[in-house]
């Protein structure tokens, strides 16, 4: 069962004084999203944490679209989305990546080790070059993790998928340039997400 007191939904909202495009640009995504167990009940439910919806309402951007008239809210809102999404790219565009600087036999160890640990199998266990390659690029993209922080302004979709293009393609740039031997893998992944982000657009 869901605690009233700690989601709320989208008529919650609206009471809150949110419109359905205010919604939309700062909040994204339903927290918790399904059927309701009340079998009369058609549309699906969708449940919005109070406590990210008030840390939201203490922003100046919450503020800025709550005292915009009637109908020019949602421009409001739309409007400091798309510069939301200008100050994130800015951010992720400018970030110093500081790749950890580890000798060959230390990164190789850590590698398989990280692969170990997650329990991914392939077919055949030997280790080749090609396999070993790959592993390497996969520990050190886990261990600049830290630098998806930087999405976390992006509230709803509007320009997010973007962010995480820019922002991965900078974590395996900045792993090609630590380890010129990764290059071409980093290479083949960052032309692997560009190829499906142009069938997307």
């Amino acid at each position: 069962m869901t605690d009233r007191t700690t989601y709320t939904t989208l008529t919650g909202l609206r009471g809150r004084g949110w419109t359905d495009a205010m919604v939309r640009s700062l909040l994204g995504e339903p927290d918790v999203q399904g059927r309701s167990p009340r079998m009369w009940a058609l549309a699906p439910v969708r449940l919005y944490l109070v406590a990210r919806v008030k840390a939201v309402e203490r922003t100046e951007e919450f503020a800025l679209c709550a005292r915009a008239p009637g109908g020019s809210r949602s421009a409001a809102a739309v409007a400091w989305a798309r510069a939301r999404r200008q100050a994130v790219l800015a951010a992720v565009g400018a970030e110093p990546i500081a790749v950890p600087r580890l000798s060959g036999p230390d990164l190789e160890r850590r590698a398989v080790r990280h692969r170990r640990l997650l329990g991914a199998r392939e077919p055949g266990d030997e280790v080749t070059a090609e396999k070993l390659v790959r592993w390497q690029v996969n520990y050190l993209r886990h261990a600049l993790v830290r630098y998806e922080a930087l999405l976390d302004d992006l509230f709803g979709d509007i320009g997010r998928a973007e962010a995480e293009r820019l922002l991965d393609r900078r974590l395996y740039a900045a792993i090609a340039a630590a380890y010129p031997a990764l290059a071409s893998e980093c290479g083949r992944r960052i032309a692997a997400y560009e190829e499906v982000a142009g069938r997307a657009g």
